[in-house]
């Protein structure tokens, strides 16, 4: 029986399929600065959105905290735990766990509470939000949580700047609470190999891996490569004719090889060229141009897609994730109306096939 959960709750009509909240953003007293993440630019986007009169503060869905409940669908509570100052003889190991996790190094010396309030808290809501729209792109055919994609993350283990497996939680409350949804495809286009969720899936056959990544930086993680189904591996420099013409290639073939119920996609910005981390050479016009392809061919399975936004370390990735919502709304790959419409039909033929995996819909 699925525990009880305020991220699964019906969302008004009005409100666009786009997921976000203030308390994504991280100010920490300077210290987030000591990272290369951009830990303001989900309002960074937001307010680009607002200001292309895309969106209103009323029109978006508001994320919600994931509760300790909510993650230990996934995380062990060992791990949790961990992440937390239980008692003195525990600050040790929890210090270095969480300094480790967002690669902050000082966290070693600050009090649980603030950095629970001020850097796991939006972590979490951003996994709220992630799990929130998964319900969503099924109700409406596509949905775009504007953080989220902590893809090193795994339910025993953080790192990389993931400390919730924000990806692999939404796709298995989608298993245990929506009756229908029994496959997942996960397209993974951030610049790192996503070892977080190879490693929740490696033996979950209902899940199939798509990831496209420099071979050459973090995390080169042999044993989760295991679970990739559809790899393709990149080179230092890749630029935009070469990676398009493979993810527009591979997407399409890996999208053929299996129908399934959803396609989470982490579409990562850090391949943008000069990103200090990625190590590849993609222009803002070819982000913009992949994340269109990904989108036509989920609308060509007649897929639902899940969007979240991941990695990406230039104060520039911000606009370029802005101008690329506003390019799939204005070919008409996201649109309120049509999206509902497509998503009904989608909803009565996904009912229509014997679901395997799934269990009726509880709240």
């Amino acid at each position: 029986m699925p525990h009880k959960t305020e991220l699964y709750e019906d969302v008004p009509p009005t409100c666009w399929p786009i997921v976000y909240s203030p308390d994504y953003n991280i100010t920490f007293m300077g210290l987030e600065k000591l990272h290369p993440f951009d830990a303001g630019k989900w309002g960074k986007v937001v307010n680009f959105l607002k200001e292309a009169k895309l969106i209103t503060d009323d029109s978006v869905v508001r994320a919600r905290e994931a509760t300790e409940e909510d993650l230990l669908v996934v995380h062990t509570r060992q791990y949790l735990n961990r992440l937390k100052k239980h008692t003195m003889e525990s600050f040790e190991e929890w210090s270095f766990v969480v300094a480790t996790i967002t690669e902050i190094p000082p966290v070693l010396f600050l009090p649980n509470f603030l950095v629970q309030r001020k850097v796991l808290r939006p972590l979490r809501t951003q996994t709220g939000g992630t799990i929130m729209a998964g319900k969503l792109a099924i109700e409406r055919g596509w949905a775009i949580n504007i953080g989220g994609g902590f893809h090193h993350c795994s339910s025993d283990k953080g790192g990389g700047f993931c400390a919730y497996a924000d990806i692999s939680l939404a796709i298995k409350f989608l298993f245990e609470r929506l009756e229908g949804v029994s496959k997942a495809t996960i397209i993974d286009l951030d610049a790192h190999q996503g070892n977080g969720h190879e490693r929740d899936f490696m033996e979950d056959r209902r899940v199939y891996i798509m990831d496209v990544y420099n071979r050459y930086i973090y995390p080169g993680d042999g044993f989760a490569k295991r679970a990739i189904r559809w790899k393709v591996e990149l080179d230092w420099g890749t630029e935009d004719g070469e990676y398009l013409q493979k993810v527009k290639a591979h997407v399409e073939s890996a999208l053929n090889e299996v129908k399934s119920d959803i396609v989470v996609y982490n579409a990562g910005t850090d391949i943008l060229d000069g990103d200090p981390l990625g190590g590849l050479a993609i222009s803002p016009q070819g982000i913009i141009d992949r994340d269109e392809i990904v989108f036509r061919a989920a609308r060509k399975h007649k897929i639902p897609i899940l969007m979240v936004t991941s990695g990406g370390y230039q104060k520039r990735t911000a606009r370029i994730i802005a101008d690329s919502l506003l390019n799939l709304h204005s070919i008409g790959l996201i649109d309120k109306e049509l999206a509902t419409g497509e998503a009904r039909d989608a909803q009565v033929e996904m009912m229509s096939r014997e679901p395997k995996d799934a269990r009726p819909a509880r709240h």
